[in-house]
């Protein structure tokens, strides 16, 4: 789980940081945090045997409807990183499974 959780991480953190809004140290800060709280959301939700069990719950989603996902806001909170400055794509969604991560994002300008 933590290799997916650290791929998943990482690219998110290469996303954000394009925005250029955040020093090396805030960055770094956030994906602490962010590990920290993916490894407990996905604790009792990980299925080697299984990997689409808990695929939902496992999912990092943010579109039109739901700009903000809770565990990404929660992080950046955290670490003093305002939501909004994060600049993320108008639609992200980022699925963590065992042996696989993939994303799927829009760009709208």
């Amino acid at each position: 789980m933590r290799d997916e959780i650290s791929a998943a991480v990482l690219f998110l953190a290469r996303l954000i940081e394009k925005s250029e809004n955040f020093n090396q140290d805030q960055l770094q800060d956030f994906k602490d945090r962010l590990s920290e709280l993916l490894q407990e959301r996905f604790e009792n939700h990980w299925f080697p045997d299984k990997p689409d069990k808990g695929q939902g719950y496992r999912c990092i989603r943010v579109n039109g409807v739901n700009r903000r996902d809770p565990t990404l806001e929660k992080a950046a909170n955290a670490c003093g990183i305002k939501y909004e400055d994060m600049k993320l794509p108008f639609e992200l969604t980022i699925w963590v499974d065992p042996n696989e991560v993939c994303c799927r994002y829009v760009l709208i300008y």
